[in-house]
C-alpha cells in the first residue's frame, strides 16, 4: 500500500452535481461529529441487553472495561488493545448472511451485538472506539481500498475498508484491518490501493484522480450509520 498521498478534497465552481452531492454529505458528517462529544453508555448498555440479550450486554460491559482501562496507555498502546479487541473477539460475515442486505454499515452496537461484521463494521467500531479513548479525529480516517486478492502478480481484487491511523498530517499512516493481525505502515501493505478515506469531518481523495466508486453512495452509508449511533447513545 503506498503512502496514500491524500489530498483534501477542494471541488471548483464547475463541479459536477455528484461531488456537490459528496461535499453536501461530508458537511452533515461534520455537523453529525458532535454525536461523539457526549456519550450515553449506560444507554448503550440497556440497549445491548434489551436488543441482544446477556451475551450481547457482557460484549458491551468488555467494551466500556477496555475504555476505562485506556486512559493510562499512549496512543499506539491503544491501537494495539482496539485492534485487537475487535479482531480477536468478532466474526468476519458478509452482509447478506448477518442482516440479509448487500451492504450495511453497521453501528459499533449492532455489530458488537451480532457478534459478527464485514470490513466497514470493523473499521467504524475501531474508530469510534479510538475516539472515545481521547484519540484526536484528525488523525484518524476510514480508508475505502481495493484490496489485491492472491500473489503479487495477481489482477484481481475487492473493495475492502480499513482504519488510517495519522500520527503527523503528513505521516505515513498505520493501519489496522481485520484480515491480518498485526498494526503495520501503508508500506509495508502492498496489498492495499487507496481509492478515498473520510471520518466525521470530511473526505479525502487519493491522488488527483477521482476515485473508482461512487462516494456519493459511501457517504450516505457514513450520514445515516452517523445518525444511528447518536441514537444509541454514542
Amino acid at each position: 500500500m503506498p503512502s496514500l498521498p491524500l489530498i483534501r478534497l477542494q471541488v471548483p465552481c464547475r463541479a459536477t452535481a455528484r461531488w456537490c452531492a459528496v461535499l453536501a454529505l461530508a458537511a452533515c458528517a461534520l455537523l453529525m461529529s458532535a454525536a461523539f462529544s457526549a456519550p450515553d453508555f449506560d444507554k448503550t448498555q440497556a440497549l445491548a441487553l434489551k436488543r441482544y440479550g446477556a451475551q450481547g450486554a457482557a460484549l458491551v460491559t468488555a467494551w466500556r472495561k477496555l475504555l476505562q482501562d485506556a486512559e493510562s496507555l499512549s496512543e499506539p498502546e491503544k491501537l494495539v488493545q482496539v485492534n485487537n479487541f475487535f479482531n480477536r473477539r468478532m466474526l468476519f460475515e458478509n452482509d447478506t448472511v448477518v442482516w440479509q442486505q448487500n451492504d450495511y454499515w453497521a453501528t459499533p452496537l449492532e455489530f458488537m451485538g451480532k457478534g459478527a461484521g464485514d470490513c466497514e463494521d470493523f473499521s467504524i467500531a475501531k474508530y469510534v472506539t479510538l475516539l472515545h479513548m481521547g484519540v484526536p479525529n484528525a488523525k484518524l480516517r476510514m480508508i475505502y481500498v481495493r484490496a489485491r486478492l492472491g500473489g503479487p502478480g495477481s489482477d484481481k481484487s475487492e473493495a475492502h475498508m480499513v482504519l488510517g491511523y495519522y500520527a503527523t498530517p503528513s505521516g505515513e499512516p498505520m493501519v489496522l484491518d481485520n484480515l491480518i493481525t498485526t498494526i503495520r505502515p501503508a508500506s509495508a501493505r502492498s496489498d492495499l490501493s487507496p481509492v478515498f478515506s473520510f471520518n466525521s469531518e470530511g473526505l479525502w481523495v487519493a491522488g488527483a484522480n477521482a476515485p473508482s466508486a461512487d462516494p456519493t453512495a459511501r457517504l450516505s452509508r457514513w450520514r445515516d450509520v452517523l445518525e444511528r449511533m447518536q441514537q444509541e447513545g454514542f
